[in-house]
């Protein structure tokens, strides 16, 4: 063992520097191996090698398997790429809450899992394509699916060793994905439970559509950039307007008038079926009395807008003047028909365009008017087919047309524009805005024009932006009964919602709003790498509802995985003899990933060993919310009537240092593989324990370098540990009742973390856990207690109970504290662990929370000792002065005077032993105010302290100067209680 002497200014266990006897070799001073400089990077893959080697998960998993479960469900991170920072405080912040749970007593089995199919991957393998000038539609779709594959099996291996690189424990030889044949059997099966329930539907919708992608996207796949848009007023003229006989003059005006409406997509008008108003809304008929000759709006026009818009129309455009000529009531709009602005182009547009009532039309922007495109917009369609029944009694054929292809490309349901193409395939405006304009303008129908630049959905694979399209899709009904009235998915998952933990609570209302709000799940995708939607419909759109056939689908996935969907053959295969394969079509279009991801329940909980269902935990970022945590509970809702876990615990983002959102072109990303290079994964773990990752955090150089700076102290603390405890002997611990009050009151701080510390983690607060145990180490323990009691641990004799109480609570304190901060720092404990205790297979993460005895807890003990630390800090503050004045070089060298006034603090010091307790050599307590003077701390009333220097000779063996030094005959030297340990070791 080397020898460290952990020296400290004012402490008596000092070795002595000077020319008389040496009794350095007499004191117990720390012996530990264990390293200041902890060289992380370079020790940390040791210590991995070692848990794989002795199988540390298995043996968790052997040694807790009749414990209760306690199961936190990993959500697939996407197989396609270095994991970043978000990547690392998320899987972090996994492994603390299994590795916790596991300690507290439970069976915290914990299997990693990945996403594996869909866009990102299928994207770039037809980049390496294009690159190659090959093309996807020529190669065999199981081919392609190969290569899918086997590009998510790279990355997937890559990302594998990085997250285990972190320090996370978990069953890595067997973690779950998405793409195994099992997973998609599966997937398959969950499928079909919506089908043959009647929850799945084929539809016609606008969904959103990448143009560049070819195929639907969720809104979890939508970011927002800014965009600038084409702006184009259009009129759109009366044909019809009814009314009593009073407002007959109105109503024959209301003939010459045109509506005016809005837009943003001058694309969508060929598509427009009906224009929205709100009977909220006040309009008004106006008038035009002064215009430019060469306007668009010229003198003496009628145009319908709302009156807090109207000002602003005008001015738009162009217009000099305008009155305005009536009140347009509610009810008098809701009898308006009007003219398609387009019509007879191309020989089309001939229908009537109804005015509309709809809620969702505001007069705080455009004209109070809202050109409706069912095809192409969420609120549209929904006004249009909430209108349906009266549309179709109206005589007004409600058949929604699909106007746009997946190319983005007019189709013929757009007469005189077939072929123009609204965005191109690298996401450029095509040429159809224009064609439209310029047509709206031949005919007199445009108002005005401009630019707006605005948030604009984009894809947030390609960047690109995105349109609202018509396209037939797969659906989930969010309001249809499923079991009985009123027992819909969304009410089902609203109840779910109520019944789960949220963490922080505001999680529970983002996915409130965010399933009360959305419309039906749109399962489909317009790919080929991922699982099939797996169903027969016939002519009519009817699902083929058969469990034989079913089952034959499910175990060939099993087998052969989803690619048995797409091999020749496969439609007469699984309908048998049984139907007449020519009288249904075999679906082809994928599943949407999020309902992959949200059945993992499925084959992980419901299907692993030691695992169980529903999770008690799913932990993911906030955008999640839109994500897995709601695919996953609309999956589980929709089969199993449940969500699938009991708590939602989100994490915020990571920014960097300077708030500021990571980008590689700005150049302020953090990789965690950098910061495990230079520092060491235990820096990047104490890193997340520490941040309130309930919120968006920041980490940077500067951050870093301050956990750096706060492992350096824990470890400091671990050290003096360990090299105190090398002369700890079982044999001689103390019992609790016969320890002195100091050793008891450190017990009590010991029971009162523990409860700490157990509630925290059961809390997933662990930065409440890291600073509360960081407090404890450097305040507490090594400004408080060490500093106290480094004088009896070096210089007290063998037989001094002092000295045997103190290293029992030192015992305990490393039982604890290795223990309670294993979950953060798993690399540092097993180090510190292995120090003392390096048999066999020993490991920290093998045990448990120490069992902290009730009667350790003192309240009364612990509010005297707090008293007494307020007084002793207004002692080490007159002390300091005296130390930086240079009028003392120790505090070994003083006697202060200490004034205590305040009745209670006198009271909880009187009978202590002040000198010990100020590490000074002599200490004087009076009960009064002390001279004006004194030293004074205004957080403190009622004490003061006058610094005196301390009378006697110095011991050469503690430093301590009192007048008892030279009354021992045999060790003249030293004090008395220094000459009785010199005896004990002689006799020893």
């Amino acid at each position: 063992m080397t020898v460290s002497t952990m020296s400290d200014n004012s402490s008596g266990a000092d070795t002595p520097q000077n020319d008389k006897k040496d009794y350095s070799a007499t004191l117990n001073l720390p012996k530990t191996d264990f390293p200041m400089r902890a060289g992380l990077p370079k020790r940390e893959p040791g210590w991995l090698k070692r848990w794989e080697d002795m199988d540390l998960y298995g043996q968790l998993r052997e040694s807790s398997k009749d414990k209760e479960k306690f199961i936190l469900h990993d959500g697939p991170p996407y197989a396609n790429g270095n994991i970043h920072i978000g990547h690392a405080l998320n899987k972090t912040l996994k492994d603390m809450v299994v590795r916790s749970h596991q300690m507290q007593g439970y069976n915290a089995a914990y299997i990693p899992g990945w996403d594996c199919h869909g866009l990102p991957i299928e994207w770039k393998i037809e980049e390496q394509y294009r690159a190659k000038g090959k093309n996807k539609d020529e190669v065999p779709i199981n081919e392609f699916r190969k290569e899918c594959r086997e590009f998510a099996g790279h990355w997937l291996d890559v990302q594998r060793e990085e997250f285990k690189r972190l320090g996370v424990n978990g069953d890595w030889d067997n973690p779950y994905i998405t793409m195994s044949f099992d997973a998609e059997a599966q997937i398959a099966r969950e499928l079909m439970k919506f089908a043959t329930s009647g929850q799945l539907y084929r539809g016609s919708k606008p969904v959103m559509w990448s143009v560049v992608e070819r195929t639907a996207l969720a809104e979890a796949e939508i970011e927002y950039h800014e965009h600038e848009s084409d702006a184009i007023w259009v009129k759109f003229p009366v044909t019809a307007a009814g009314g009593s006989g009073e407002q007959a003059d109105l109503v024959e005006k209301l003939m010459d008038a045109k509506v005016v409406i809005w837009t943003t997509t001058p694309w969508t008008i060929p598509t427009n079926r009906a224009v929205s108003f709100s009977s909220d809304i006040s309009y008004g008929l106006y008038q035009v009395t002064e215009a430019p000759d060469e306007n668009w709006v010229q003198k003496g026009e009628l145009l319908i807008l709302a009156d807090n818009l109207a000002a602003d129309v005008f001015t738009k455009a162009r217009v000099d003047a305008f009155e305005r000529v009536a009140d347009l009531p509610a009810d008098m709009l809701a009898g308006v028909e009007l003219e398609h602005p387009l019509h007879g182009h191309g020989g089309g547009y001939e229908y009537t365009v109804p005015l509309l009532d709809g809620d969702h039309v505001t007069d705080e922007a455009g004209t109070g008017f809202v050109h409706t495109a069912p095809g192409h917009g969420a609120d549209d369609f929904e006004i249009w087919m909430d209108n349906a029944r009266d549309l179709e009694a109206r005589g007004i054929d409600t058949t929604i047309p699909f106007c746009v292809d997946a190319g983005g490309y007019y189709t013929k349901d757009a007469p005189g524009f077939e072929g123009a193409r609204i965005l191109d395939d690298k996401g450029k405006k095509g040429d159809a805005n224009n064609k439209v304009i310029a047509e709206l303008a031949a005919r007199g129908a445009m108002a005005a024009r401009g630019r707006l630049k605005h948030q604009y959905p984009h894809s947030w694979r390609s960047k690109k932006p995105i349109i609202y399209r018509n396209t037939p899709q797969w659906f989930v009904y969010m309001d249809r009964d499923i079991g009985g009235a009123g027992d819909t998915l969304r009410t089902r998952a609203m109840d779910a919602i109520e019944a789960t933990n949220f963490v922080p609570q505001t999680g529970k209302r983002r996915l409130s709003s965010m399933v009360e709000g959305r419309p039906d799940w749109v399962l489909s995708r317009q790919r080929s790498w991922g699982v099939p939607i797996c169903v027969f419909v016939n002519e009519n759109g009817e699902v083929l509802k058969d469990d034989e056939v079913n089952a034959r689908i499910a175990d060939a996935f099993e087998a052969e995985g989803a690619d048995a969907w797409f091999a020749e053959g496969a439609k007469d295969r699984f309908l048998s003899d049984q139907y007449n394969a020519a009288d249904w079509e075999q679906v082809t279009d994928i599943l949407d990933v999020w309902f992959d991801s949200g059945s993992t329940h499925a084959f992980v909980l419901e299907k692993r060993d030691h695992h169980q269902s529903p999770a008690d935990v799913y932990l993911e970022g906030s955008d999640q919310h839109r994500g897995w945590f709601q695919s996953s509970l609309l999956e589980s809702c929709g089969t199993r009537g449940r969500a699938p876990y009991k708590n939602v615990v989100t994490h915020g983002f990571t920014m960097a240092e300077d708030g500021r959102k990571m980008s590689k072109s700005i150049g302020n990303t953090i990789a965690p593989q950098d910061i495990i290079k230079q520092y060491g994964a235990d820096i990047l773990r104490l890193w997340v324990s520490s941040v309130d990752y309930s919120e968006d955090h920041r980490i940077g150089d500067t951050i870093i370098k301050t956990t750096v700076d706060a492992y350096r102290k824990m470890r400091n603390t671990l050290r003096f540990l360990l090299g105190s405890l090398a002369h700890y002997d079982p044999s001689e611990q103390v019992a609790f009742e016969d320890m002195p009050e100091l050793e008891q009151y450190m017990m009590h701080r010991i029971a009162k973390l523990d409860e700490e510390v157990r509630a925290h983690y059961k809390a997933f607060d662990f930065k409440r856990v890291f600073s509360t145990l960081f407090n404890f180490m450097t305040v507490d323990l090594s400004a408080f207690y060490f500093d106290i009691r480094k004088d009896t641990l070096y210089c007290d004799p063998k037989s001094s109970v002092k000295r045997k109480a103190a290293l029992t609570v030192l015992n305990q304190l490393f039982d604890c504290l290795t223990a309670w901060l294993a979950p953060i720092m798993v690399f540092t404990m097993e180090e510190v662990w292995l120090e003392r205790y390096p048999e066999g297979d020993s490991s920290v993460h093998k045990r448990e929370f120490p069992t902290v005895p009730a009667n350790w807890r003192n309240d009364a003990l612990a509010e005297k000792w707090a008293k007494i630390r307020k007084v002793r800090r207004v002692v080490t503050g007159a002390l300091e002065i005296e130390r930086r004045e240079k009028r003392i070089g120790s505090s070994l060298e003083s006697a202060p005077k200490v004034y205590v006034a305040d009745a209670d603090l006198y009271v909880a010091i009187h009978g202590e032993d002040m000198a010990e307790i100020s590490i000074t050599s002599q200490a004087e307590v009076l009960q009064n105010e002390g001279p004006s003077e004194a030293f004074r701390l205004d957080d403190v009333p009622g004490v003061a302290v006058v610094p005196a220097m301390a009378e006697g000779k110095k011991c050469e063996r503690s430093w301590k100067v009192l007048p008892e030094v030279g009354q021992d005959p045999e060790y003249p030297d030293v004090t008395l209680r220094d000459a009785q340990a010199l005896r004990e070791l002689a006799q020893a």
